[in-house]
């Protein structure tokens, strides 16, 4: 067992509200520049839809990931080695402008200087590559709530295998709904784009498993844009290198959580530490697709165990990351209550970013102009939930989405969310079960919850205490409670190849010299 650190992030979907302020934070930060117009780190998706870059999940495509061979060994999606060298100028797999968009500003200054005039002077919209005007066509949230659009939502790869009849349903405009899907760098285990680079030039820290380009030794092949699955490193046309998400590296070495993460209005993310076994991550990622998923949570250790916290200090991980790892909202969102999935995990990268699915309103039915939802006769307002099968989002649309098709994980997900929403209304007075009675009838007990109620957490293996627990890290977390980050010590890190007296006394001022275009 090689035990190793990773910092992971988390996202409720089902209390993101698509404001977009996570990708504006990032974009503010780290990509207003030039060559980096057309580049969200940080974007955020209405699925069903086809999302940014357009149909990024189509790897018949763009041939990203891993694959596993008929002798159960994994191999680059991409190409093989004497294939790589063949398309080492020429990769017609490559995601073109097009697939991202033109990135276009306005001429915001035509305001100002137009001469007079009887009409109202307007800002076109002119390229940000080009600078000439120009009519936009698309850009990164193009489809932003357009679920029911014929030429996005129908396009979604992830509708694949749904049933007709449930997509009928869901393109009657009376059904349409739609959630949102935040989405960063994986920062993977096994990182197909670190595989697919000739130059060697990305890497996966060891401290915190943040992958990185080093700017130095990129030469711009980019075979990593068209390895990684995900479509989430990008090449600026200015300097000629590759760049994608750092996690904000730098704020996190400061004990800050990432911009995205900092800035979500909704409080969708949470960040913390997990531990996983290193040896374990080439046999997980070569399972077969039905076994894919256990395998790579399999990966992520119990911080508590002795076996682990002692192979964790031989590996050079000191007690403040794992005491960091031992209050991680991650672990126990996804190893303790099987909340939270990763995306796609079929890709056999191992992302380390994980998604609670989202629950969803009930279908509904169009008669005689009039609109009735599909409610069982007699049930209480919390048991029509209780049929996933009659949510509006497909619960197969999901398990393409998060589970590689199986349907169990997401089920266990949305009825553990279901349960706990349920046992929590029941507590106020008048809530889910009418009075506190359990929605049966039966004499509630003294916290007002009704014996149903605790056979329906008793059913998804949760305790009240378990399901209290629960609601608060969803409901009311605190700032510590989402973001449990560890000390860095990158003073310990700086003294082992610099002096820290030699630079005692100066202004703090220098030039940093950025990477030269074919250095």
């Amino acid at each position: 067992m090689r035990v190793r650190a990773q910092m992971s992030m988390l996202f409720h979907l089902d209390k993101c509200i698509g404001c977009h302020t996570c990708s504006v934070a990032c974009k503010n930060l780290w990509t207003d520049r030039k060559g980096a117009e057309y580049m969200w780190w940080n974007n955020v998706e209405t699925r069903p839809g086809t999302g940014y870059p357009t149909g990024w999940e189509d790897q018949t495509h763009y041939k990203g990931g891993w694959r596993r061979d008929r002798n159960g060994r994994l191999r680059l999606t991409l190409h093989s080695r004497g294939g790589g060298l063949a398309k080492a100028f020429y990769n017609p797999v490559l995601p073109e402008l097009d697939d991202y968009y033109d990135p276009f500003t306005f001429a915001y200054g035509d305001l100002f200087s137009s001469p007079l005039s009887d009409q109202q002077p307007t800002a076109r919209p002119v390229s940000q590559i080009t600078g000439q005007p120009m009519e936009p066509a698309s850009g990164p949230n193009w489809d932003d709530d357009l679920s029911g659009s014929d030429v996005y939502a129908a396009n979604d790869p992830s509708l694949d295998g749904v049933d007709d009849a449930v997509r009928a349903q869901m393109e009657e405009i009376e059904r349409v709904v739609f959630n949102y899907l935040p989405r960063i760098c994986n920062h993977c285990l096994n990182p197909s784009c670190v595989a697919a680079c000739p130059s060697g030039a990305i890497y996966k820290r060891s401290e915190d498993g943040v992958v990185l380009v080093n700017e130095d030794a990129c030469r711009g092949w980019r075979m990593c844009v068209s390895g990684c699955p995900y479509k989430k490193v990008y090449y600026n046309w200015t300097t000629g290198k590759s760049e994608k998400c750092i996690l904000c590296f730098p704020r996190l070495e400061t004990g800050q959580a990432p911009a995205c993460a900092h800035s979500c209005v909704g409080r969708i993310r949470y960040m913390g530490v997990l531990l996983y076994d290193a040896d374990a991550i080439e046999a997980a990622a070569s399972r077969p697709d039905d076994e894919l998923l256990d395998a790579q949570l399999d990966t992520i250790l119990d911080p508590t165990d002795p076996r682990v916290e002692q192979a964790a200090r031989l590996a050079g991980i000191d007690d403040g990351w794992l005491d960091a790892a031992r209050r991680s909202p991650i672990y126990r969102f996804v190893k303790d209550w099987g909340l939270a999935l990763p995306l796609h995990p079929e890709y056999r990268t191992m992302a380390m970013m994980f998604y609670v699915p989202p629950l969803s309103p009930l279908m509904s039915a169009v008669e005689a102009n009039l609109t009735r939802l599909e409610v069982p006769d007699g049930a209480g307002p919390f048991e029509i939930l209780d049929d996933l099968d009659l949510a509006r989002l497909p619960v197969d649309y999901l398990a393409n989405l998060f589970s590689v098709g199986d349907r169990a994980p997401i089920e266990h997900a949305l009825r553990t969310m279901l349960a706990v929403r349920t046992y929590k209304r029941e507590q106020v007075p008048g809530g889910a079960g009418g009075n506190g009675a359990g929605g049966n009838g039966a004499e509630p007990g003294a916290d007002g919850v009704g014996p149903a109620t605790l056979a329906m957490l008793e059913s998804v293996g949760l305790t009240p205490e378990r399901a209290e627990e629960i609601y608060r890290l969803t409901t009311t977390p605190t700032m510590d409670d989402r973001f449990v980050l560890p000390p860095y010590h990158r003073e310990l890190a700086i003294e082992e190849v610099n002096d820290p007296l030699s630079a005692k006394g100066s202004t703090g001022f220098g030039a940093i010299t950025g990477p030269r275009r074919g250095s």
